[in-house]
């Protein structure tokens, strides 16, 4: 008597953990971290400027290059008027100094076009996407930088998305790996509410320079490591 084959267990794949949300992200990174209130600096052009420094740099160069622009010119209308080589050597500990220095003069004589007396508080009165479409219309200007004179010097809710931003949004699934960053400041603001946005920034940054590193993250003391798909690692 032929002997029946026993059926073939079935294997099971246990689902994927569903992503962390916003609010969630913001509650076990701000219980970790902490994080600082928003204070708008009132300031864009100043924000304009100091983003430009800031670029492949770290924040304490960049922030000395403004201190030193600053404390050299007396107002923007000096910066623009300036010999380019003094710009440039005021900016020096920013790194980059002779591209920045002009790029920043490009930047500042079309900002003086548009507005003469460099006030942009006007950004703060308009519809979001068009106050975006005003500031990424001058020299120089992405995304990024739009977002953070809008986000730190008028409080309006739009996302910058530096480079920690990026990656620890990336890692965590929430955007596909290879959508480049400009694309990726739309998709990961509408993700969130307004009151959502200045927190999901200076959180993602905390956690991407503590711990979710670009090397070697510290993934055994990760608080996100029990939902995290590791994308990229």
């Amino acid at each position: 008597m032929a002997t029946r084959a026993k059926p073939s267990a079935k294997t099971t794949t246990a689902p994927a953990a569903p992503p962390w949300t916003p609010s969630e992200l913001i509650r076990i990174l701000d219980d970790r971290y902490g994080r600082a209130p928003q204070q708008a600096s009132a300031a864009p052009v100043f924000e304009l400027l100091l983003t430009l420094l800031s670029q492949h740099t770290s924040d304490r160069n960049s922030g000395q290059a403004m201190h030193r622009l600053i404390e050299r010119f007396p107002t923007w209308d000096a910066v623009l008027a300036a010999p380019v080589r003094e710009v440039e050597d005021a900016i020096r500990p920013g790194g980059l100094a002779p591209t920045k220095s002009k790029r920043m003069q490009e930047l500042l004589a079309e900002v003086k076009v548009r507005k003469p007396d460099w006030d942009l508080g006007f950004l703060r009165g308009m519809p979001l996407e068009d106050a975006k479409a005003w500031l990424t219309s001058l020299p120089g200007v992405g995304p990024k930088t739009a977002a953070c004179v809008l986000l730190f010097a008028l409080e309006r809710p739009a996302l910058p998305v530096d480079t920690h931003v990026e990656r620890v949004s990336k890692r965590l699934g929430l955007v596909p790996l290879k959508m480049p960053a400009d694309k990726a400041h739309a998709v990961l603001e509408a993700t969130l509410e307004p009151d959502e946005v200045y927190a999901f920034h200076v959180d993602l940054i905390q956690h991407g320079r503590r711990t979710c590193h670009a090397r070697g993250p510290k993934c055994d003391e990760c608080p996100l490591e029990a939902r995290c798909p590791k994308v990229g690692l």
